[in-house]
Formats: C-alpha cells, sequence, structure tokens
C-alpha cells in the first residue's frame, strides 16, 4: 500500500466545519444536503483529508438514501469497525491512511454488484472530473473508465 497518502495538519485547517466535524468528529451531514447525492459525473472520489482514492463514479447508484450510495471501494484504502453508537450495531467505514471517518457499510446494495451499500458523507470527499484525473495524479485511474472494468487499474 502505498504511503504518498496521510493525515495532513495543513489540510486539516483548510477544511470547512461540516468537513472536519465528519471526517475528525464521526459526524454526519443531513441526508439529501450534500453535493454528491444526486451527483453521476465520471470521476473518482478521494477522501477530503488525504487525497486518497476511495471510490468510482463507476460504483455509485442511487440508493434514495440521502447520502452518495457506492457498491464498491475503488482500492484498498477504505476500511471497516464495528459501531455500537447510537444505540445501533453499525459497520462503520473510515479510510486507511488518514483515519477519516467517511461514513457506514451496509448489507442491502445492488445484488449483482456484491450486496454492499457504501453510504458515505459528501462533506468527506472530493470529486475529480475523469478529465482531470491525470493532471491531478491519478493517471493511473483513467483504464476504470476506458476498460468499463473497476477490476482493471
Amino acid at each position: 500500500m502505498s504511503n504518498k497518502y496521510h493525515k495532513d495538519t495543513q489540510t486539516i485547517t483548510n477544511l470547512s466545519e461540516l468537513q472536519f466535524n465528519v471526517t475528525q468528529n464521526n459526524a454526519t451531514e443531513r441526508p439529501f444536503t450534500g453535493e454528491y447525492d444526486k451527483h453521476f459525473e465520471d470521476g473518482l472520489y478521494v477522501d477530503i483529508v488525504s487525497g486518497e482514492p476511495l471510490f468510482s463514479s463507476l460504483d455509485k447508484f442511487d440508493s434514495g438514501c440521502g447520502w452518495p450510495a457506492f457498491s464498491n471501494p475503488v482500492d484498498e484504502n477504505v476500511r471497516n469497525i464495528k459501531d455500537l453508537s447510537h444505540g445501533m450495531i453499525r459497520t462503520e467505514v473510515r479510510s486507511v491512511h488518514a483515519d477519516s471517518h467517511l461514513g457506514h457499510v451496509f448489507p442491502d446494495g445492488p445484488q449483482e454488484k456484491g450486496g454492499l451499500r457504501y453510504c458515505i458523507n459528501s462533506a468527506a470527499l472530493r470529486f475529480i472530473p475523469k478529465a482531470n484525473l491525470s493532471a491531478e495524479g491519478y493517471g493511473e485511474y483513467l483504464a476504470l473508465f476506458n476498460s468499463g472494468d473497476k477490476h482493471e487499474k
């Protein structure tokens, strides 16, 4: 796993209050208010703190839950943790390198894509359009969109 992604103090100080509360304090944005809930442009979603690649638009779907939903992470930059907060048993999703709180994963996603629904806060994400991937240092992910197969990076 690459070490080029990490929690950067300078980036953290530049986060909005919502971005900071979501990624650093495990908060959740209100449903249907996030910038990426209904966003379906081709591109890559990365951790707002570290820039580590998290999800591709190819795995994004409209679940109707009020947050961006993805069927699979694009790489191994997410980890799952048992979450017993708020009187529920859930699985929290965090970024590997920055340890940012991203959201939760549930077993009610599209069966044809593995059955998972990664319910992610827009405030934890930065979107990089397909056309900008190379310029922003994510050119290796262009193959996802050229082949249509997320496993051929």
